[in-house]
């Protein structure tokens, strides 16, 4: 297959372009690039990366919950003027949000660019791919994000401002978001690893990021996307998935119920990408927008991402045919590399 005309060749090439602009953006660029792109990215992007080019929307709103609006209702002021901040950001964000949808999770964000390059490793290493979290799982799990969201970026920076909680909760996803460890590692700063001893909160927050991260490297070996699957960003993308212009759409085909296809193909474990029959905008919560259920669907035209009233990338057999060779061809090369390696290793061994 031409890998120009393969979606996950063009998004894995656009994943590898943003990662280097998001992490090392002033360091290959300019000094005076160092966050300034949007300074409310809708992606996971962190302002303790000295050589980013941007940090996520995440960042502001903690920080606006403890500095602004808490102390304006703590001293009876216009909350309207308090939230000023937060609005601004807000709309920053959506100015950008609105162009790509949730597809800044699928095609920009740094953390999930990362964790699919660990699952490549975890392949290279002859490790057996989760191909499907279990259902019950994958309910439980989806609530966490937006738990996530409410407390750690809004309530507990709140709470803090208003004079409840100490200052260390004053960003307290921050703290602990995998994404502030990767991109410092990343600049060979491994400060961000070590455990701040300053107080009882900052020890118990570090030791949690140092876990989380860890954690997160363990199951991105063998199961797909683990960290996105809980990433508060990704529930915000879910508030406001509707107005983007970008999204995925269904024309459901009587076929459809038994392929189930697109569900097995998906990185966030969408069942309902399968059995929904009725609603034609499948772009669902944890949806990224990657593309890959679209990919895999055999049915001409069943599923679409489409832009506006524009269709970008259809589903077709012809596409699915050449890719599902490909595919297989691929397949039998790493096992044939596997196997050779085994038994060299069988040969070397006394």
């Amino acid at each position: 297959m031409n890998p120009i005309k393969n979606l996950s060749v063009i998004r894995k090439l656009v994943q590898l372009g943003a990662f280097l602009l998001l992490v090392y953006g002033s360091a290959l660029g300019s000094f005076y690039l160092a966050d300034k792109i949007t300074g409310a990215l809708p992606a996971l992007s962190c302002a303790y990366d000295m050589n980013g080019s941007d940090l996520c929307a995440l960042i502001p709103f903690q920080h606006q919950m403890d500095h602004r609006l808490g102390p304006v209702i703590n001293q009876g002021g216009d909350i309207l003027m308090g939230l000023m901040p937060t609005l601004i950001t807000l709309g920053t964000f959506l100015i950008f949000f609105v162009v790509l949808n949730k597809a800044f999770c699928g095609w920009i964000c740094p953390l999930g660019t990362f964790q699919e390059l660990v699952q490549i490793l975890g392949q290279k290493l002859g490790l057996q791919r989760t191909e499907s979290v279990d259902p019950g799982v994958v309910q439980k799990t989806r609530p966490v994000k937006w738990a996530i969201l409410a407390l750690l970026v809004f309530g507990f920076p709140l709470m803090t401002g208003l004079g409840y909680l100490n200052h260390d909760l004053g960003d307290p996803f921050c703290k602990i978001c995998p994404s502030r460890i990767l991109t410092t590692l990343a600049n060979g700063d491994a400060s961000q690893l070590v455990v701040d001893s300053a107080s009882t909160t900052t020890i118990v927050l570090t030791l949690i990021a140092d876990f989380l991260f860890g954690l997160m490297i363990a199951l991105a070996l063998t199961v797909r996307q683990p960290f996105c699957r809980i990433c508060p960003m990704l529930a915000l993308h879910a508030v406001f998935r509707k107005v983007g212009l970008l999204r995925l759409v269904k024309e459901a085909s009587p076929r459809c119920g038994k392929c189930g296809l697109c569900a097995k193909a998906c990185p966030m474990d969408i069942k309902e990408i399968h059995t929904e029959m009725v609603k034609k905008d499948v772009t669902f919560e944890d949806c990224t927008l990657c593309g890959r259920c679209v990919e895999c669907c055999p049915d001409k035209d069943v599923l679409k991402l489409k832009y506006a009233m524009f269709p970008v990338f259809k589903a077709d057999p012809q596409y699915f045919k050449v890719r599902k060779k490909a595919q297989s061809v691929w397949e039998k090369r790493t096992l044939r590399s596997l196997s050779s390696k085994t038994k060299q290793r069988g040969v070397t061994e006394p």
